[in-house]
């Protein structure tokens, strides 16, 4: 039988371009079959979930409410964190960085102290007193505890280490130049002078300098404590403004849409939500009027009064140093280097003039001016008033030294009765009397802008968490209703 009869076509050759195609160009899937779909991400489902139930008014409740309840909750920690570190820069303001800075002018009064005692006490030569000896090595044995104390509690910067380390190590150098230099002087040699020039030069160009770095680096900190404790919590007011905003409009929505006044669980959280915001503005308010009370009133005053004190201890051993050294050290214009040192420690310290009234522009004019009460006023107008005296009886000393009677000059520089160290040591507790004043308004001030953040962290927790709660339960009020 033909091909033709049976209706079927003959195999066609090996190799002939009729044969059947391959399966699939590039593998093993059938011709023209699609590839195989993308795999989707759990974030692109969760999106189309969210835009799918946003298109029905449940899923859109159920958005609201989520979002209502994280705006509340948010505000809430907001208000807590900077609350927080509010209240600590204010708590480091009392109990670290104002105690420092108050620890490192001691140190610089007690050094600079210590230098005017050992010079007075050379003065007098072998008739130097127990009470002179002990006050120097008082004030050397204030100087080294009030190190040991700002190496423990400072905050380790670069500068405070640096300076504590320079003082510890300068400080036994002093004390060893001095001792020399009063062996020296028992022996009535007058290489005792040079030793006590020595260690003051030592002491003005290194010890006090690094002294007052110390002192300038823990200002510096307690100003920046100020500055933490006065900022204005802004995350906190601008989160709670926006939780405000979104649940009036929750509010006015729901209104709209049920004609219905109130929803008693969104006025339960605007009404906590009310109350944080308004708890923070005015109790940081009078926070912050607290720590600028403080700072106005203590912290300038004190900072002015500290530089008052080292500058007439410096214009002291200044004084003392003149009748040391007789003329032996001079400045460029051949002037006494120390009496010139002396005048120009009490131009800064009350002014020029001699008249009863202390400059605007010197120290104790500064202080005088910001004294806030009588309290306050009254030892420095003393303090005022005996540096006129010291200034008068200074003039008297000179002139009998320069006249050649050496003797009657150191009287009325380290004698009794009216030598210029009784007017000295007046002028000094005067402004200890003042610092004492000054430091207690402070501690005063402070601790009452602290004390208007005490209750603040855990209220806004716990109505943050109300507020959240009502917020939920409001929403889910009206999601009952399509159930």
């Amino acid at each position: 039988m033909s091909n033709q009869q049976t209706g079927t076509a003959p195999p066609s050759p090996a190799g002939s371009a009729a044969g059947p195609a391959p399966a699939s160009a590039a593998g093993g899937g059938p011709a023209g079959a699609d590839p195989a779909p993308r795999r989707r991400t759990a974030w692109a489902d969760g999106v189309d979930q969210l835009r799918a139930a946003a298109t029905t008014e449940p899923g859109r409740l159920r958005i609201i409410g989520a979002v209502l309840a994280f705006l509340v909750l948010a505000f809430g920690a907001a208000t807590a964190w900077q609350v927080t570190d509010r209240s600590a820069a204010a708590r480091d303001v009392v109990t670290r960085s104002q105690p420092l800075a108050t620890d490192a002018a001691d140190i610089y009064r007690s050094l600079a102290d210590a230098d005017t005692t050992a010079a007075a006490g050379f003065l007098a030569g072998g008739k130097e007193t127990q009470a002179t000896r002990e006050r120097y090595e008082d004030d050397i044995a204030t100087a080294a505890r009030l190190l040991a104390k700002a190496s423990s509690n400072t905050s380790g910067s670069a500068a405070t280490t640096r300076q504590i380390g320079k003082l510890n190590s300068l400080l036994p150098r002093y004390t060893g130049l001095v001792e020399t230099a009063r062996a020296n002087n028992r022996l009535g040699l007058p290489l005792g002078g040079a030793y006590l020039r020595y260690a003051n030069a030592e002491m003005r160009d290194e010890l006090l300098p690094a002294a007052r770095g110390l002192y300038v680096t823990e200002t510096a900190r307690l100003g920046e404590d100020y500055d933490s404790a006065k900022a204005w919590p802004w995350l906190a007011l601008t989160t709670g403004v926006l939780a405000l905003g979104a649940l009036a409009w929750a509010q006015r929505r729901n209104h709209r849409r049920t004609n219905r006044v109130f929803n008693y669980g969104l006025l339960a959280a605007t009404t906590a939500s009310a109350v944080v915001l308004l708890w923070l503005a005015v109790g940081h308010s009078v926070a912050r009027a607290g720590m600028n009370a403080s700072y106005e009133n203590g912290a300038r005053s004190l900072k002015v009064l500290n530089e008052a004190r080292i500058d007439a201890l410096q214009a002291r051993g200044d004084e003392n140093l003149t009748l040391v050294a007789r003329g032996a050290v001079v400045t460029e214009d051949q002037q006494d280097f120390y009496e010139t040192g002396y005048r120009s420690g009490m131009k800064d310290l009350a002014g020029a003039g001699r008249t009863g009234d202390a400059a605007a522009e010197s120290k104790l004019g500064t202080a005088l001016a910001l004294a806030d009460d009588d309290a306050g006023r009254g030892p420095v107008q003393e303090a005022v008033e005996t540096v006129r005296q010291w200034q008068a009886r200074h003039a008297e000393a000179r002139a009998a030294d320069d006249q050649g009677d050496y003797d009657r000059a150191l009287a009325k520089v380290i004698g009794g009765g009216e030598a210029t160290g009784q007017s000295f040591d007046r002028v000094d507790d005067r402004l200890a009397e003042a610092l004492a004043h000054e430091q207690q308004q402070l501690q005063r001030a402070a601790a009452d802008g602290r004390g208007a953040l005490d209750g603040l962290v855990a209220g806004a927790v716990v109505l943050a968490v109300l507020g959240a709660t009502g917020a939920v339960l409001g929403i889910g009020r009206r999601l009952s209703e399509y159930r």
